[in-house]
């Protein structure tokens, strides 16, 4: 992996915003890492509350409920997310770890006993899934459901409708049984929650369902894959690693912002609002670009260049303020347990075959993971 090309220096170097056509709709694009933590505090002014429409492209023909906590604006956001946190904090207990870090150990051992695998698809992919379980307290055979599912929930290279409604009836199935036989899982903690001294109806839990497996499934996958690739190219790297479990961890952070697997994510604006010189109408969207932040001259020396000791590095991968990503620990995890793991191991890492996943769009392309990636690791 390659530090990928930034098609927004230009645009970021002349204008504060680009913008940019989605789905029929001209979205300002803010580019600048000031302005866009700026945003992400402003939620009066750039709002979340707007079902299907935070994602871009935006879920109105892909999923049916609104998700949460995501899609809402504090206060109710703040007590929506406290409903859920316990579960996503679990990345950080000592028995889960443990579990991740056999997991990966595991996959370890399998991949050094076949001549080559695919990474995408055939590692990161049930790795994402089976350390998913750990976090909702699910039986580890569920994961099995949840990789045949693919890359994306909705857009795995199948009608996203048809892919959508799998979701639904999936969670559907999952709370009924949580409410016939509840538990300590994730399912059944929903089904006994309350929000404003009432019950969760059920719509409310399918949107955190929803935001759980189609929320930071592909970008966990894509992280890992980006770093299997940078290490088969760059060998001298894993000594660098060795070196210190410091180093792991100021690494990890450096591959978050180089490959920021979400370029961006949406926000409206409740009333006309003047962005930076463009004009949003009421109820208009604005894109706040995490890839063009995470490469902002005025913040990143050098941002075009992988520097694994990079710090500080106040990178926005995980997007900022109160919004920040539940999953954040939860990639933390994954993904410095797998360069310690590959560091215990005295292997090399060969590249044989790499099928980049690309996002384009009218006014940028970007290299985004991985559709396949082959390797030996030996």
């Amino acid at each position: 992996m390659k530090c990928p090309h930034d098609p927004f220096q230009e645009h970021r170097h002349k204008e504060p915003v680009l913008p940019c056509d989605f789905q029929g709709e001209t979205v300002p694009m803010i580019l600048r890492h000031a302005d866009l933590r700026d945003a992400c505090k402003d939620w009066q002014t750039y709002s979340s509350d707007a079902p299907f429409r935070v994602p871009i492209p935006s879920e109105e023909d892909l999923r049916r409920m609104r998700q949460l906590p995501i899609e809402v604006d504090p206060p109710e956001h703040t007590e929506y997310r406290k409903l859920v946190e316990p579960f996503f904090k679990r990345a950080k207990d000592p028995e889960v770890i443990s579990r991740v870090e056999s997991l990966i150990e595991e996959f370890l051992t399998k991949s050094q006993s076949m001549d080559e695998i695919e990474i995408v698809r055939d590692f990161a992919l049930p790795i994402q899934s089976r350390a998913l379980t750990y976090l909702l307290d699910m039986p580890e055979s569920e994961a099995d459901i949840w990789t045949g599912w693919g890359i994306h929930v909705f857009k795995d290279g199948e009608d996203g409708e048809q892919k959508g409604n799998v979701l639904e009836e999936y969670l559907d199935e999952q709370f009924d049984r949580a409410e016939a036989n509840p538990g300590d899982d994730f399912f059944s903690a929903l089904t006994k929650a309350t929000f404003q001294g009432r019950p969760l109806n059920r719509e409310e839990m399918m949107g955190f369902g929803n935001l759980t497996f189609a929320g930071g499934r592909d970008t966990v996958i894509h992280s890992i894959s980006g770093i299997i690739s940078y290490l088969a190219e760059h060998p001298e790297a894993l000594d660098y690693l060795r070196e210190s479990p410091k180093h792991v961890v100021t690494a990890s952070e450096e591959f978050f912002r180089v490959i920021t697997p979400l370029t961006h994510i949406g926000r409206t604006c409740p009333v006309e609002t003047d962005v930076h010189g463009f004009t949003v109408k009421p109820k208009g969207r604005v894109s706040l670009c995490w890839s063009s932040a995470n490469n902002d001259e005025t913040v990143f020396d050098s941002p075009e260049e992988i520097r694994l000791d990079r710090k500080p590095n106040p990178h926005v991968a995980f997007g900022f303020g109160s919004h920040l990503c539940l999953g954040a620990a939860h990639a933390r995890l994954i993904v410095r347990t797998l360069l310690q793991k590959i560091c215990d191991r005295d292997v090399k890492i060969d590249l044989k075959s790499a099928q980049e996943h690309m996002e384009t769009e009218a006014e940028y392309t970007r290299s985004v993971g991985y559709d396949s990636l082959v390797v030996s690791i030996q």
